[in-house]
């Protein structure tokens, strides 16, 4: 059973799944239909009766799983069809039970939301890794459908949690680090506060029991010492608000432990450096009263500086709302209080469950639930990026990170980022046109470059420009998952448009060499030739030619008949060599080792994955290819060559102050950018700068150094290859 294999623990062993399933009736009474409780009592029939025969590693009747998982559900308040759907989970995995059994019982909801929940057992897999990627994908796509799919497995994997100790300790921590990776994350995602502290302690003990029990034994040791403090804190502040007249319920809270062990390895601290272990909840009627107690807190003991948050006025992005404040308390004991309203609270620890209502006629949706279905259509775009399930699954660990920052776009609304995000990150946020037209931005009123990080507060316009794309070096400071899923399907689709143009040209002036051209080309010839190397379309043969995966010279030479491919593939004259424009995108590539522009002797390699590689004819890294004549390219420069080229130059300068500035100044005036910057002392007086220049061709690089020549403190000036 590949779902549910540990064993029950959170019902006493005596009890039977009868029992079980009349405890659990009674719970629905108090806020159920009695025919609602009825259909939710007909599935259980259904579940026993399906699940016959079958137990748990425990021993126990596989039903009291599902059972456990409804239960969860039912105390959150969620609806019957829900509830059915907990229980008939593992129906359609788990037995010969087909999906149109249970659309015919209970309506197709509740078969679409088992069938959801379901995972993928009729695939082999090469890998766990891609069996549980292929999976979550599934029950994303069954999310955009029902959001109510997700509650359904996290109550699932919280019992598997609860129950995970009887399970052999290797799949107890792959479980347990998929819980902590994934599922406690996405509980935290759809603010259900309860249920990710709890997935996070669970976890945290079943993949690191003994840093728990050690970690577990301190915080009981200390609470001992600390109480008396604690218990003085609150009663100060309990004193305080009934002498203001404020009615507030004041509930002392300890961090869990998971939380704390994050912090420790965050910090790079021990335990004793972690202070802010213990803290109150303040819940009072209304928004005014939170910041009227805040007030008074801050009265009653100083405040720490810079931790103050108002998620009152800036939710967090799963709905959360209260107010955070860390006070220094007697013997310098910090105690964090979060205050809120009893709404709030219930928001707080429920999130997404605390308002379900789920297609009632003429109801909106709750904010949380709002908020959830635009995650989870976010997480459909990242998914149509996404390369395969298992690139998916770590854009969305990515996606999930719980810090971040809140910024605002000009309009005044507010967006939410994960700490570290840049300027681009926020561009892909917006829209994914913006993000692929992106250039710069201007960050409170300041121009500001593309890898910039963005901070709390700050107001960010993104600058456009329609000629431009996406650029692989984004990916390098990108943090978010949509942004990063983007820019990679921005650049395979770029990059095979460009590779299909660059081969065309360059099976073209294969054919060229034997007095050919692709229009004369027949149609049973293209056939033959699509049959022969085992593809569909012309187009794929020109991309695998473009990004040097097939010679030119071999798919010309099948093209019109004069070998099978077994044929010596010497290199005949040509009738003209490659124009290189330079707007050929990342499918042809200038090396750095000899830094090509346009002017130069050029000579081009194909190169598997990387498409056609320029190098200066008289570069020593092109003595490699000497024995591969198959490889070469004849290639030159177009006449009207586009775009900026790095160069590398060396310059032998008095050491007077001032120079660089001179000589950036000269290369500025020529249109000309310093990419590029090293400055090495040698004698004194003398430095030698080596710099990376923008050039547009030789003539404009000749320009440069003659100007440069004429300053007064450059003695020697030369390009530097290699």
């Amino acid at each position: 059973m590949a779902s549910s294999e540990a064993a029950v623990t959170s019902q006493p062993a005596g009890a039977d799944s009868a029992t079980r399933a009349a405890d659990l009736c009674a719970l629905l009474e108090d806020y159920l239909e009695p025919r609602q409780v009825q259909t939710v009592y007909k599935a259980y029939q259904f579940g026993a009766a399906a699940h016959e025969g079958q137990r748990r590693l425990s021993g126990e009747p596989y039903i009291t799983h599902p059972l456990a998982v409804a239960r969860t559900l039912a105390e959150m308040g969620m609806d019957a069809e829900s509830l059915c759907a907990a229980i008939l989970h593992d129906v359609i995995e788990d037995t010969p039970t087909a999906q149109a059994e249970i659309a015919e019982a209970f309506g197709s909801d509740v078969a679409q939301l088992v069938d959801g929940v379901s995972k993928l057992t009729q695939i082999n897999f090469r890998s766990k890794a891609e069996a549980q990627a292929e999976n979550f994908r599934k029950m994303v796509l069954a999310m955009s459908q029902d959001i109510r799919v997700i509650l359904i497995k996290l109550a699932d994997r919280l019992h598997n949690m609860r129950t995970i100790f009887v399970m052999p300790p290797s799949k107890r921590g792959r479980i347990a680090r998929e819980t902590l990776e994934i599922y406690a994350p996405i509980a935290q995602r759809l603010g259900i506060n309860s249920v990710r502290v709890e997935l996070e302690d669970l976890g945290f003990a079943a993949l690191y029991p003994m840093r728990y029990r050690v970690l577990k034994e301190r915080i009981r040791r200390q609470r001992g010492s600390q109480r008396e403090m604690l218990d003085t804190i609150r009663d100060s502040l309990a004193e305080s608000l009934t002498q203001a007249g404020i009615e507030a319920r004041i509930i002392g809270r300890e961090k869990h432990l998971w939380s704390i062990y994050q912090k420790m390895r965050s910090k790079q601290a021990g335990f004793e450096d972690i202070f802010d272990v213990y803290g109150f909840r303040i819940v009072v009627a209304d928004v005014d009263t939170c910041y009227r107690v805040l007030g008074h807190c801050h009265g009653l003991y100083k405040p720490l500086p810079g931790r103050m948050k108002d998620y009152i006025a800036i939710p967090k992005i799963n709905g959360y709302q209260s107010l955070h404040t860390t006070l220094l308390g007697p013997r310098r004991i910090q105690a964090e209080v979060q205050i809120r309203t009893a709404e709030m609270d219930r928001v707080a620890e429920a999130g997404i469950a605390a308002h379900w209502l789920y297609k009632d006629a003429g109801m909106a949706s709750s904010a949380a639930q709002t908020r959830a279905r635009e995650w989870v259509h976010g997480l459909m775009e990242m998914q149509e990026s996404a390369g395969n399930s298992i690139e998916f699954i770590e854009n969305v660990k990515i996606d999930l990170r719980p810090d971040e920052v809140y910024v605002f776009t000009p309009n005044g609304d507010i967006m939410e980022l994960p700490k570290g995000a840049t300027v681009v990150d926020f561009a892909y946020a917006v829209h994914s046109d913006i993000g692929d037209a992106c250039i710069a931005a201007n960050i409170d009123h300041r121009l500001a470059p593309l890898r910039t990080p963005l901070e709390t507060g700050q107001t960010v316009e993104i600058i456009t420009a329609r000629v431009a794309r996406p650029n692989p070096a984004w990916l390098d400071f990108t943090v978010t998952a949509k942004a990063r899923a983007a820019i990679r399907h921005s650049l395979k689709r770029l990059q095979g448009a460009e590779a299909e143009e660059l081969g065309r040209r360059l099976v073209a002036q294969a054919l060229s060499a034997l007095d050919l051209s692709l229009d004369e080309m027949s149609s049973a010839q293209i056939d033959h030739l699509l049959e022969t190397l085992g593809v569909e379309r012309l187009a794929e043969v020109f991309e695998q030619v473009g990004l040097g995966q097939r010679m030119p010279w071999l798919v010309a030479r099948r093209l019109s008949g004069a070998a099978d491919g077994t044929a010596e593939l010497e290199q005949t004259d040509t009738s003209g060599a490659l124009s290189i424009r330079g707007n050929e995108g990342a499918v042809v590539t200038f090396a750095r080792c000899c830094r090509p522009i346009p002017g130069d002797p050029i000579v081009g390699f194909a190169s598997a994955g990387r498409g056609v590689v320029i190098h200066h004819q008289s570069c020593n890294n092109i003595r490699e290819y000497r024995n591969h004549p198959e490889k070469w390219l004849d290639v030159q420069w177009d006449a009207i060559a586009e775009g900026d080229y790095p160069v590398a130059i060396s310059i032998e300068v008095m050491n007077n102050r001032g120079v660089l500035a001179s000589v950036a100044a000269v290369i500025s005036d020529l249109d000309s950018n310093i990419d590029g910057v090293e400055i090495e002392e040698k004698e004194g007086m003398i430095a030698t700068m080596r710099l990376v220049l923008s050039v547009r061709s030789r003539v404009h690089l000749a320009r440069i150094m003659r100007r440069l020549r004429g300053l007064s403190a450059v003695l020697r000036i030369h390009r530097r290859r290699g």
